[in-house]
């Protein structure tokens, strides 16, 4: 640690704009946790709805991680090229439309039209973790894992009132002719909307543009990449390492968070308990943010890193004996299974930005967050397949088990060191 560490006078005006963006992301992150959390709970089940097909419920959860990919990589170029605030801000302007439209849809009674939306409202993800890079873009390299979870942990109040509104906003949108799945949706897409709107007004000075002007020498420019000092080009392989463990607890994460609400509600649970697991996951995923970064940046990120594999296994064991009936052993389940994502997240992002300067990270971590979107997608494509041919319990030890390639990952990362 080097709190002691004194403030020289040219970094105060960097404190000062990181303390300013940090608030903005928060209220941001806040708005967007809702926007997140809400689709989530509902999605699969609406998908199940109009498509009459067990099978196919994990389809909702794979298009939405496919618009997140695409957005982005759309995210990463408009940061690179305009800043974090054009680049946020029009993502989460996507999602809200994506969100709108798939009231329509359920109104309509239109799968094309819901994939469609579900596809655009997959942007509001990808921007919610894109909005973690803005936050470490002006803290000091023994701090960014820090930074990082305050804005992660932002969304841990949207992420767990949004399930909770389930049952009230389709009860709402019934009253307004609306299909009752499509609720969620209508709040998702006006809290999308508002985030939109904090940041576009409010994020000033823009951290990433911050960080390059006050990054001195070539390596401030795109156009010295070619010329960067060998300190910096020797950090280039941990943009590997740290897409690997996002790639993989990403991929596990969406694949049992999918088919969990599914399972439930097969199993005889209505909406609100389905609504109660998956608040805990999603508070799970967040809440434990602060305390990952701190043991990111004391103890290391591969040491975080391995520790996600471990409980993502032991997500995966509870959820595959949890009883039928049992909404407290699911929720625990899923609580180990935000955890183990929220370390692989937390450890990955700081790998990540620690191997990339200012003037190419927008760009590349744009492109990282691609493949963790399309890990995303095959885990939610693969769930629905798994649990109508071979049953939940398989789906959750599979994932379990998967989980663990983390920790090769991490043992050859630490011997090329």
């Amino acid at each position: 640690m080097t709190t002691n560490v004194p403030v020289r006078i040219h970094d105060v005006p960097r404190l000062q704009a990181q303390r300013r963006s940090l608030t903005v992301l928060v209220i941001a992150q806040v708005l967007s946790g809702v926007g997140l959390a809400a689709g989530v709970t509902v999605g699969a089940l609406l998908a199940q709805d109009l498509l009459s097909s067990t099978g196919l419920a994990g389809l909702p959860s794979a298009v939405g991680t496919a618009g997140s990919a695409l957005a982005a990589v759309a995210v990463g170029r408009v940061s690179q090229a305009r800043g974090r605030r054009p680049g946020l801000a029009l993502g989460y302007l996507a999602g809200a439309v994506g969100s709108f439209g798939v009231v329509a849809a359920a109104v309509t009674g239109s799968p094309v039209l819901l994939f469609l939306a579900l596809f655009l409202y997959g942007a509001g993800t990808a921007t919610n973790l894109q909005a973690r890079y803005a936050g470490a873009d002006l803290a000091a390299p023994e701090r960014r894992a820090g930074a990082v979870s305050v804005v992660l942990v932002a969304t841990t109040l949207g992420g767990v009132v949004g399930p909770n509104l389930a049952a009230p906003t389709g009860g709402l949108a019934r009253a307004f002719g609306i299909p009752y799945l499509a609720g969620p949706f209508l709040l998702a897409g006006a809290a999308y909307a508002l985030a939109a709107l904090v940041l576009a007004v409010w994020l000033r000075p823009d951290p990433l543009l911050l960080a390059r002007a006050l990054e001195d020498g070539p390596a401030a420019t795109p156009d010295a990449v070619g010329r960067m000092p060998p300190a910096v080009a020797r950090r280039g392989p941990g943009v590997l390492v740290g897409a690997l463990v996002m790639m993989i607890t990403q991929l596990v994460m969406v694949a049992i968070m999918t088919m969990t609400p599914v399972h439930m509600h097969d199993s005889g649970s209505g909406a609100a308990a389905a609504g109660l697991v998956i608040a805990v996951h999603i508070g799970a995923m967040y809440l434990p943010s602060p305390l990952t970064g701190w043991l990111v940046d004391r103890y290391g990120r591969l040491t975080v890193a391995t520790a996600s594999g471990l409980v993502l296994l032991a997500a995966g064991l509870v959820a595959a004996g949890a009883p039928d009936d049992s909404v407290a052993v699911y929720a625990v389940a899923l609580a180990l299974l935000g955890l183990g994502w929220n370390l692989g997240l937390v450890a990955g992002t700081a790998i990540i930005t620690d191997a990339v300067p200012p003037a190419t990270r927008a760009r590349t971590q744009g492109l990282v967050d691609v493949s963790i979107s399309v890990s995303g997608a095959v885990g939610g494509l693969v769930s629905g397949l798994v649990v109508a041919v071979a049953g939940y319990p398989l789906l959750a030890v599979g994932g379990g088990v998967l989980a663990l390639v983390v920790v090769p990952v991490v043992v050859v990362a630490a011997r090329n060191r």
